[in-house]
């Protein structure tokens, strides 16, 4: 079992998520046989326990079989309960709902209903304990306090209602280097000051659960300090992510 100190940070460049980016590529291009294929790769490469609850998700959603469709999401459930970290956390509620739908569907009502109770009761409140960043290009001090109402960095005209965080300092800085503005790109180290909750707009988005660990809070995040080595993109690299950015016609959840 992977204990929780070894758990691999989430990283695009990771062969495991690089395999299953270009198993949901195919999916989008209505090839799920050549999807499916990709996604059985993954699993094959898979090397802990982290790896093989993502590839595990993705093989439960090409199944075509009810029965195997049952199988491949209580393989990743169970990856997941081995995990118990707030990166996977996030998703037993959609992992518990989908092997209802499925027990529902052989006629196994019983275990139907007892995993939509597992469900209900899977709703969770994050625990990460940071340390915490935040990615901007505004020009701040330690003491200062971040604190929601910002114009969206994504979104034209948007005004947030919380304020956004992560416990990934790559992904914080990230999100510096994709922010408006004309400052240099910032990482601030930040404390939040109240309750916070998984980033709507991530988690069980594109990866089950919340593997970037990116979270909001209606509270002032509390600056305590900056941070200045971090996996920097190159210019090609933001250059794709500015134009995905464009592209994306989804609605911010705020």
């Amino acid at each position: 079992m992977l204990t929780n100190s070894l758990i691999m940070e989430f990283n695009p460049n990771n062969v495991v998520v690089k395999i299953c980016l270009q198993g949901m590529a195919m999916e989008e291009k209505g090839e799920p046989e050549e999807a499916g294929k990709l996604f059985l790769e993954a699993w094959n490469e898979a090397q802990n326990d982290f790896e093989k609850f993502i590839a595990a998700f993705y093989l439960s959603r090409s199944q075509k079989n009810v029965s195997d469709r049952l199988k491949w999401y209580e393989t990743a459930l169970q990856y997941a309960l081995n995990i118990n970290d707030d990166a996977v956390k996030g998703a037993y509620t959609s992992l518990y709902t989908n092997i209802a739908k499925c027990y529902e569907e052989l006629g196994e009502h019983d275990s139907a209903e007892k995993n939509k109770e597992l469900a209900a009761l899977s709703i969770h409140t994050p625990t990460d304990k940071g340390p915490f960043y935040h990615g901007t290009r505004a020009d701040l001090r330690v003491g200062d306090m971040l604190t929601p109402g910002r114009m969206s960095n994504y979104k034209t005209q948007l005004r947030m209602n919380h304020i956004y965080f992560t416990a990934l300092l790559n992904g914080a800085g990230l999100a510096a280097a994709l922010a408006k503005g004309d400052g240099h790109e910032r990482v601030y180290i930040v404390e939040p000051t109240g309750d916070f909750e998984n980033d709507p707009n991530v988690t069980n988005k594109k990866f089950p659960g919340n593997p970037t660990r990116s979270y909001r809070t209606l509270q002032p995040l509390n600056i305590i300090g900056e941070a200045t080595e971090w996996v920097r993109q190159t210019p090609e690299e933001l250059q794709k992510w500015h134009e995905r950015l464009a592209n994306n016609t989804g609605e911010i959840i705020n």
